[in-house]
């Protein structure tokens, strides 16, 4: 296979990937959306986390809702807990790097806010720690993950909801997590703002 096929089989893998997630995940995707526009209307935040790649999720979720998606409209309560670095390296050297979102939530999050998880393998030992943390604080979690779902799976409660992407490639599993992110995004507009 020389480099252009290369190429062209990456676009053919996150097609199918995005085919095989668009059998089941709208409706969870629709349900999370929900489940954000309930806690924003009553006067909740999203607090919102990963490593790596699910860092950077975490944080254009966040920046999507406190600027903008695709329309002007006011900006809406999202704190990311990857971006400050004083606060993640303070705990990670003071603590553990386990505890760098979890001690965060315990500070900020409140009852009825959401966490919104993001991880491809579902096996962060951070996020899993904050998801815990969520659930002491009362909080509704949403998780993004692919693969089996990994640990992350058997720690969610009855009100949580799983967006588990049908794939072991991590590529194709962030691929399909941005595009969850802009439907997200999406449905939180159409829902508290109506049409553009």
């Amino acid at each position: 296979m020389n480099l252009l096929e290369r190429i062209e089989s990456h676009f053919q893998a996150s097609i199918a990937t995005k085919e095989r997630a668009l059998a089941n995940m709208p409706g969870l995707i629709g349900q999370a959306g929900q489940k954000i526009v309930e806690a924003l209307l009553a006067g909740q935040k999203v607090l919102s986390c990963g490593n790596g790649g699910s860092a950077g999720d975490a944080q254009h979720f966040s920046s999507e809702m406190l600027n903008r998606f695709e329309r002007e409209r006011p900006s809406l309560p999202a704190i990311a807990l990857t971006t400050d670095t004083g606060t993640l390296t303070a705990i990670s050297n003071d603590y553990s790097y386990d505890e760098v979102f979890a001690k965060q939530i315990r500070a900020l999050g409140q009852a009825g806010d959401i966490l919104l998880a993001f991880s491809t393998s579902g096996n962060s030992r951070n996020v899993i720690e904050a998801i815990n943390a969520a659930h002491d604080r009362g909080m509704i979690v949403i998780t993004v993950t692919g693969k089996d779902g990994g640990q992350m799976a058997s720690c969610l409660s009855a009100n949580d909801i799983e967006l588990r992407v049908p794939s072991d490639i991590t590529a194709r599993i962030q691929e399909t997590h941005l595009l969850i992110i802009h439907c997200l995004c999406d449905f939180i507009d159409q829902s508290l703002f109506g049409e553009a």
